[in-house]
């Protein structure tokens, strides 16, 4: 059985400095992909903007900065409240968001509680299916038999 871990939260895009739009958004772990965070982004277009990414960048991001690249993610004080902030790149543009702190490491707890770190791989079953690919089958008799007979005559006959 799989568990699935949600939070709806609002979110802000910074525009500038001095402006900022809200954007409601939807945190999703899942425990059939333990390693990985899902945030979907209702942008008032017909379908949602979806990322995913490490749950550890986010776990780590919560206390310092973190990531490089596509996703950066460092914890920040903001109107003296505590927040973090969130820098997403693709080929279709950049942005910057502003999530509420408190919620964003209450969910994190959430997913931990129901996968330790560390046990990600347990969920996966990879020990299991490499077991099932490489276990023998009956037919595997068959092919393991040399299909050519030996030309050496056996107890020295000539």
């Amino acid at each position: 059985m799989h568990t699935v871990v949600e939070r709806e939260l609002e979110l802000k895009l910074v525009l500038s400095p001095e402006r900022s739009i809200p954007v409601p958004a939807r945190l999703t772990y899942r425990t059939e992909d333990p390693y990985a965070v899902h945030v979907a982004f209702h942008i008032g277009s017909d379908f949602p903007v979806h990322w995913t990414f490490a749950r550890d960048l986010l776990v780590e991001g919560v206390f310092r900065p973190c990531g490089h690249g596509d996703v950066r993610i460092w914890p920040t004080k903001v109107e003296r409240r505590n927040v973090l902030f969130v820098a997403l790149t693709s080929p279709d543009g950049n942005a910057l968001l502003e999530v509420p702190s408190a919620a964003v490491a209450a969910w994190v707890e959430r997913t931990l509680r129901v996968v330790p770190p560390g046990t990600e791989a347990e969920l996966l079953g990879i020990d299991e299916g490499l077991a099932e690919l490489l276990a023998p089958l009956p037919a595997d008799d068959l092919w393991m038999r040399d299909p050519w007979p030996s030309d050496e005559s056996q107890d020295g006959e000539a």
